[in-house]
């Protein structure tokens, strides 16, 4: 009895907690200039070459102005943080509470701490001016779609979404294709220019540089009004 009667106490607390992340995040966040969002595994180890290729991609992001933000953890998100320290940018890590303790990777020079995902995923949209998203996992994949269904319910601007890896991607590519567009129409033809397979660092940074000049709009900044037809293709 006395645990249901704690229940709203404990939840108005927990609404308290959510709104201190928001805020600190907002806080931190508001000054570091445009950012590129970068995903994929904590599990890729420092000799896989998608490692190598994430920290070569992220140096590439810093040296073009951009913050990189990342999950702050090992993997992909170390390599990347890694990167973009390495050229002098800015390395942001947004650290999530796991079960299985996260340890911040080291190469950080701002790291927040999140306890609730969506608090985390709105901070990794709301200064965003690209996503890149390297081979990974569930989370990885999440985060991949979840970008997918923003742009396309345009609950944000349109902004390049870039898979790094041919071959690691090739084959969800084709899938979607064939089985979500071509079989059964879950998605339309404009559907599938949302995004941008690539191998090159070189290649994605300049898509990124070229919609921030053509745009100029981050992750959350869609303008009153806009309607689908009025949102730019990525290609």
């Amino acid at each position: 009895m006395m645990e249901i009667l704690d229940s709203p106490v404990k939840d108005l607390w927990r609404i308290f907690r959510i709104m201190a992340e928001f805020t600190e995040g907002f806080d931190e966040l508001a000054s570091v200039g445009p950012a590129v969002s970068i995903f994929g595994s904590s599990r890729s180890e420092p000799q896989d070459r998608y490692y190598k290729l994430a920290e070569q991609t992220a140096s590439e992001v810093a040296r073009a102005g951009f913050a990189v933000i990342t999950g702050g953890g090992g993997g992909i998100m170390e390599a990347a943080n890694k990167g973009a320290a390495d050229a002098g940018g800015k390395s942001i890590g947004l650290n999530i509470e796991l079960p299985m303790e996260q340890l911040p990777n080291e190469y950080q020079n701002l790291s927040l701490h999140f306890r609730y995902f969506f608090c985390r995923k709105v901070m990794f949209l709301k200064y965003a001016h690209g996503f890149i998203v390297f081979p990974g996992g569930y989370g990885t994949m999440d985060e991949f779609f979840e970008s997918m269904v923003l742009i396309q319910t345009l609950k944000q601007a349109s902004f390049p979404v870039i898979l790094m890896g041919s071959d690691f991607w090739g084959g969800l590519v084709e899938w979607i294709e064939e089985k979500m567009r071509n079989e059964h129409q879950y998605i339309a033809a404009e559907d599938m220019d949302v995004f941008t397979v690539l191998d090159d660092p070189h290649a994605a940074v300049k898509v990124i540089v070229d919609f921030k000049e053509t745009e100029g709009r981050s992750g959350l900044d869609l303008p009153p009004g806009m309607k689908k037809s009025q949102v730019l293709p990525i290609k």
